[in-house]
């Protein structure tokens, strides 16, 4: 058996963390992010009739703040 240099994966049910939507750029509570409205449909949750897929109808998604 070939030896790999692999990392453990930490699931989401391990940390305890919120699931991420599609558009998140990262976890809830990441240092240096923060919830922003979604792109995709303006903070509606809905494009087309039909719920975003990017914020999963939340409106929402977590992006980085700030900037240098």
């Amino acid at each position: 058996m070939a030896h790999t240099n692999r990392q453990p994966t930490i699931s989401r049910k391990t940390t305890g963390a919120p699931p991420m939507n599609p558009g998140d750029e990262a976890s809830r509570g990441t240092v240096g992010t923060g919830e922003n409205v979604c792109p995709a449909c303006h903070g509606t949750g809905m494009v087309g009739g039909e719920t975003c897929e990017n914020c999963n109808g939340t409106g929402k998604i977590i992006a980085g703040i700030g900037g240098a």
